[in-house]
């Protein structure tokens, strides 16, 4: 399979991820270098854990540096903008656009991770696990670096949104489609996905939690 339907997807992963990054930073009042750190770990992380588990050499933003950049020139872009803006772009106090461009980036790294799988010729139930896990690792690291509980960790459907995605995009390539379609295709599922739960409140049901002395 052709890389050429996934990179679109992952380049604008990337940009879009790196946002979400800064835009955490901000809300916790870091400073430019606070910036840079999580805008590019959360870009290039999820990429890089995929990139480390199937074997490829050198993982892609050590050959290839474009994407760091993509990631400081966004962190740079969000710091100088000064907190009015920032708190404009993010939705005022409601925060929403977090939200909104943390369900993109998932989405589209949900895909970019699925496709780069395909293309190590991994098998379909790996490739969908490379897809969710590049979806959601870089996520992680920033929320751990930030301070709050990750994303996976609560209730909320994220990690599912993610999978459906990657598994959208493995049927549709196993059905014949050809792979930009299986892409947007998988997008399509991840997104409308999370995008409801956002929307609606869904969750997951969560193990009911014992006393202390139980």
């Amino acid at each position: 399979m052709g890389l050429i339907s996934t990179i679109p997807f992952e380049t604008i992963g990337i940009a879009v991820f790196a946002l979400t990054g800064a835009l955490v930073a901000a809300r916790r009042g870091m400073d430019p270098f606070g910036f840079a750190l999580l805008a590019t770990v959360t870009g290039v992380g999820g990429g890089t854990l995929r990139d480390l588990l199937i074997g490829t050499r050198p993982v892609f933003w050590v050959g290839d540096p474009k994407d760091v950049l993509v990631c400081l020139v966004v962190a740079g872009i969000v710091f100088a903008l000064g907190p009015r803006r920032v708190t404009a772009l993010d939705g005022g106090r409601r925060g929403r656009a977090l939200l909104w461009a943390d369900a993109v980036g998932l989405a589209l790294f949900a895909v970019g991770g699925t496709g780069k799988a395909l293309a190590a010729d991994v098998p379909a139930l790996s490739a969908v696990a490379l897809g969710t896990i590049t979806a959601t690792f870089g996520g992680i690291i920033r929320d751990i670096l930030a301070g709050t509980t990750p994303l996976v960790l609560r209730k909320e459907i994220y990690v599912t949104a993610a999978a459906l995605g990657a598994a959208v995009m493995v049927g549709a390539r196993a059905a014949g489609l050809d792979p930009f379609t299986s892409a947007a295709a998988g997008f399509t599922g991840a997104f409308g996905l999370r995008a409801l739960a956002i929307l609606r409140g869904w969750s997951l049901p969560v193990f009911p939690r014992r006393d202390a002395d139980g």
